[in-house]
């Protein structure tokens, strides 16, 4: 079977010869890693536990009373707290966003993906670089919506009552105006 590819890996499986069999179809389609000898499992499940050596000081707790709110200059109110990491250094970051009603931010991007969650009120979000709070989506609580790198979106509160999102990123991460001529936020008129 010269030049098949064979179930088990390559020169490590070579002195067993019960390792030494052609692999299936859809190992093949799937880059083999549907086929695994028992060696490689009981391998596979040895790095495993050693990468879960988890201790209780690995841990991260947030009670609701420890988050430290800061209030974004020039935003209307708009508070920030970081949760976890720093989105300006390398890494993981956990942040939330409180915006008071009323008051959305215009359209900008970001250098990195960022996945939000709606966690209090009606936080509302469109698309494009065209501000028009009238046509975007009113997400509740328990929403999620993705933000693409480099994805133009604007967002905030266009309700009577705030809207707090938890947004979790890798980092450094950096936000962009489209229109650097218009102030970041608005008040808008209910």
């Amino acid at each position: 079977m010269a030049g098949a590819k064979l179930a088990g890996g390559g020169a490590e499986a070579a002195g067993n010869a019960a390792d030494l069999k052609p692999a299936p179809a859809a190992d093949l389609l799937f880059g083999g890693l549907l086929t695994m000898t028992r060696r490689h499992l009981a391998l596979a499940i040895g790095a495993l536990l050693l990468t879960t050596n988890a201790t209780a000081a690995d841990f991260l707790t947030v009670a609701p009373d420890k988050v430290v709110w800061r209030t974004i200059p020039d935003s209307h109110g708009v508070m920030a707290a970081v949760i976890s990491g720093d989105p300006s250094q390398p890494g993981t970051y956990v942040i939330r966003v409180r915006f008071p009603p009323h008051v959305m931010d215009r359209p900008h991007s970001h250098s990195q993906d960022r996945h939000v969650t709606v966690l209090s009120g009606q936080w509302t979000a469109g698309t494009g670089p065209r501000f028009d709070p009238a046509s975007a989506t009113a997400l509740p609580a328990g929403s999620y919506m993705f933000h693409p790198a480099g994805g133009v979106h604007w967002d905030g509160s266009n309700s009577d009552e705030a809207a707090v999102v938890q947004i979790i990123g890798i980092g450094p991460v950096t936000s962009d105006d489209i229109d650097k001529s218009q102030p970041s936020w608005v008040k808008l008129v209910p």
